[in-house]
């Protein structure tokens, strides 16, 4: 089956679709890139339809901020623990490391920081909120993925509208940061078994979709039938048959071919 591919030119113009033949998914990429670039795309082996499932990862796609980082600058540690951070999404040291390292220094930090910081400092990326309810209103289960932590990622996934929150858990003993972390790590292989174990239990054939923009989404974004890497790291961008490097999230409706008269604006 012939390629199809997707793209929102820079112009603003609508969705330019295309078919190929060949199934050079990066050579597609790449000639779009060098056409329409910057511009939003996806490519398909197949014809591109709404999907059953959608999942996500949180920090930097569905919220503009990386939570620990924000959480950092209430201990005056800011730099340093965003310099890891940056090195863990560009996939220069391992994940589950670099996330120990970082929580390890906010030993002894307030939980009410916690609280201050989703107040002051938590945004959702603009098109979140409208993509995850445009996809649920047409059907699709959401998941919540997230090497972040559940005292951010439950308030925003029930504030976007997400049915399911997967995360790592901060360890609190009288109201204070211990600088560890309670039960397993979600990291990126986790991510991926996520998107198989909700895919599987809706049987053949179905379709999904993931959004990210580190390296710890590349396994999840190469899973998934429909795998977008948003405002990306390199890595990331690279491993995505889909990408969204100029528009806001709802440019993935347009690519799913999702008409704007059934967009659920928020």
């Amino acid at each position: 089956m012939p390629l199809t591919a997707a793209a929102l030119p820079a112009d603003g113009g609508n969705v330019l679709e295309l078919q190929f033949d060949g199934d050079d998914t990066a050579a597609v990429l790449g000639v779009i890139d060098q056409v329409f670039a910057p511009a939003d795309m996806l490519v398909s082996d197949g014809p591109i339809m709404v999907p059953q499932l959608f999942v996500s990862d949180m920090d930097s796609t569905m919220i503009g901020q990386e939570c620990i980082d924000e959480l950092a600058d209430y201990a005056g540690l800011k730099p340093q623990i965003a310099a890891i951070t940056e090195r863990a999404m560009q996939g220069e040291i391992d994940f589950e490391a670099a996330l120990r390292e970082r929580v390890a220094l906010l030993e002894g930090l307030d939980e009410s920081a916690i609280r201050a910081c989703l107040a002051d400092r938590i945004t959702p990326t603009p098109g979140a909120a409208t993509l995850v309810a445009t996809l649920a209103a047409l059907g699709t289960r959401t998941v919540l993925v997230t090497g972040g932590f559940h005292h951010f990622a439950d308030p925003v996934a029930e504030m976007l509208g997400f049915d399911r929150v997967v995360g790592n858990r901060l360890a609190v003993e009288g109201g204070r940061l211990t600088g560890g972390l309670i039960g397993p790590i979600t990291d990126s292989a986790v991510k991926a078994a996520v998107l198989r174990d909700e895919l599987a239990v809706m049987g053949a054939g179905a379709l999904s979709l993931a959004t990210g923009d580190g390296a710890n989404d590349i396994p999840m974004i190469e899973a998934a039938t429909y795998g977008f890497a948003y405002r990306a790291k390199l890595r990331a961008r690279s491993a995505a048959n889909g990408r969204v490097d100029r528009g806001d999230l709802t440019a993935v409706l347009g690519l799913l071919g999702i008409p704007r008269a059934d967009w659920r604006e928020v």
